[in-house]
């Protein structure tokens, strides 16, 4: 399963993701300047787009690709694409 194959590179994902948050934290705690705030806000929606991208990729590839069973990759679409659309709301 490609989440227990790549667990390292994503719980390093997730780790820069909290040490951006408590950045943005520490920011807004010291009344910092709006811009720097905005660009802290920036910088963790680009983090969580990008671990994302990387678990719907690996989700796509093992168990879409390369799945032999028709009828096992025809159950995995539509909660992938269920969890897709919700995330793009």
């Amino acid at each position: 399963m490609h989440t227990i194959r790549d667990k390292n590179k994503l719980l390093a994902r997730v780790r820069r993701i909290q040490g951006q948050a408590q950045a943005l934290e520490r920011l807004l705690s010291e009344e910092s300047d709006c811009v720097e705030i905005l660009q802290q806000i920036a910088a963790i929606r680009g983090a969580v787009n990008g671990l994302m991208g990387a678990v719907i990729e690996g989700h796509l590839v093992d168990h879409l690709v390369n799945e032999a069973e028709q009828e096992n990759r025809e159950a995995e679409l539509a909660p992938v694409l269920h969890v897709i659309k919700a995330y793009l709301k």
